[in-house]
């Protein structure tokens, strides 16, 4: 199971294994305060994407589309995450304001679409029209 939760809400036990995935650390958290297990900047959208998508609703569209391209091309980023979300919850922790327009959401749903492919009796992933369309 795949959650996403914002960095400055309560940690819990039933959140498995707490990647933070924005590029920049999360403001007014220090580091040995936020209950984590790794940070992983590389996995969170280019600075100009960030920046073009400026957390606007009415681009969120645009953004995802876009944000899945860069994660498409770069599975050595996500490719480890695979394995601790099918066997147990990794929670995908954030800093946006917008719970339901940020980055961790668009990557919990790739991840679940790359398990879902994965998936027994499923064909191997084959990413030959979204690679290189960054």
């Amino acid at each position: 199971m795949i959650a996403c939760k914002r960095v400055y809400d309560t940690a819990s036990p039933q959140d498995g294994r707490r990647i933070l995935v924005d590029r920049l650390w999360p403001r007014r958290v220090r580091k040995e305060a936020l209950a984590h297990d790794d940070w992983l900047p590389a996995l969170a959208p280019s600075a100009d994407l960030r920046k073009a998508f400026g957390h606007s609703p009415e681009r969120f569209g645009e953004f995802r589309d876009a944000y899945r391209r860069e994660l498409a091309a770069h599975p050595e980023h996500w490719w480890p995450l695979l394995e601790p979300a099918g066997r147990g919850t990794l929670t995908l922790l954030y800093a946006a304001k917008d719970e339901r327009h940020n980055n961790a959401v668009v990557l919990a749903e790739f991840l679940e679409d790359e398990l879902e492919r994965q998936a027994p009796g499923s064909s191997p992933p084959c990413y030959a029209g979204e690679v290189g369309q960054t």
